[in-house]
């Protein structure tokens, strides 16, 4: 069996093992395949792992040999799921394996808007402490987030363990999902429409899935809701904010600051407004990144691939 994976620098950089793949069949990695390469590289290939690297119906009726699909990543919109369907290609993601990650990041963005340790820690080799006349300074006003509310827009297991870090700075939660868990609700932690989570929150932070209803989640007239001087916090997915309106709502300083590790369009484009809005922090999709996530991610990428030799796959999306 023959084993492609198209596009794996990302997963993995140099400082984790494919081994798991390598034992299961004859094995080629790219660390990234340019379009007009994508046939080419699956050749007569059974297995095709890929991270971002488009499979269209034209690419799978051009490589008949493709058996199994493997994704790494949990978003699988870079498959054309249906066409692999049609030629009965099982198409397998990722679902969780990055929870811990993903909130630890929300609240390290959190914690830099709030502290802004970067720029300090900046002045500070600079000289500027050396030659301050009193004994400390600060350029930015300071935040404690303690019985501050934060707003959790998803509350899968991403927001739960968002919600308990948030709970654990002395935070009040206020969550908003289409599907609600009861027993999740404690005294500093409630379920809320989201008109009530617009208006109370200090701090509101995307965790829901991109779908039609939540495309655009933030935007003018959500924002016009909000408490002047929110935080807004998005390391979901990019197309839940209309970027411009969150731009414009920084500028005017209705919305304080924001921290966003996802844009609409990835890499960010030049002409993305955020860019050149005040006080947002923008950082290159890395909330998934630390080693442990990744190993983690690696590790079920190959039990998806061993399950579906075995006739049981999982973690099926199509």
């Amino acid at each position: 069996m023959k084993i492609v994976i198209l596009d794996g620098y990302t997963e993995n950089p140099g400082d984790l093992s494919w081994e798991g793949f390598e034992v299961l069949g004859e094995f080629q990695c790219h660390d990234r395949t340019p379009a007009e390469e994508i046939v080419k590289r699956i050749g007569d290939a059974e297995v095709v792992i890929v991270n971002k690297t488009p499979i269209t119906r034209e690419t799978l009726a051009q490589c008949p040999n493709v058996k199994y699909i493997g994704v790494l990543a949990t978003g699988y919109n870079i498959v054309d799921v249906q066409a692999a369907r049609e030629h009965g290609i099982p198409v397998c993601n990722i679902p969780t394996y990055g929870t811990a990650a993903v909130a630890q990041f929300v609240m390290a963005m959190l914690l830099e808007i709030c502290h802004h340790v970067g720029h300090h820690s900046d002045a500070v080799h600079e000289g500027r402490w050396e030659k301050n006349a009193d004994w400390c300074f600060w350029d930015h006003p300071l935040i404690e987030l303690a019985d501050k509310t934060m707003g959790i827009i998803g509350f899968g297991r991403i927001g739960q363990t968002t919600a308990r870090l948030a709970q654990a700075f002395g935070m009040k939660v206020l969550a908003y999902d289409a599907y609600r868990n009861p027993a999740l609700e404690t005294e500093t932690c409630r379920y809320v429409e989201l008109d009530e989570l617009y208006a109370q929150s200090d701090v509101i932070t995307l965790h829901c899935p991109l779908f039609p209803e939540t495309e655009g989640i933030i935007n003018k007239g959500s924002i016009a809701k909000m408490k002047d001087g929110v935080i807004i916090l998005n390391n979901s997915r990019g197309p839940l904010i209309v970027e411009q309106d969150l731009c414009d709502a920084l500028n005017s300083g209705k919305v304080s600051a924001a921290g966003v590790d996802v844009v609409s369009s990835e890499p960010i484009k030049g002409d993305n407004p955020l860019l050149k809005a005040k006080n947002c922090l923008i950082t290159p999709h890395i909330s998934w990144a630390p080693k442990e996530s990744r190993q983690r991610l690696m590790d079920i990428a190959v039990d998806n691939l061993k399950r579906f030799l075995d006739g049981t796959p999982v973690n099926v999306v199509n």
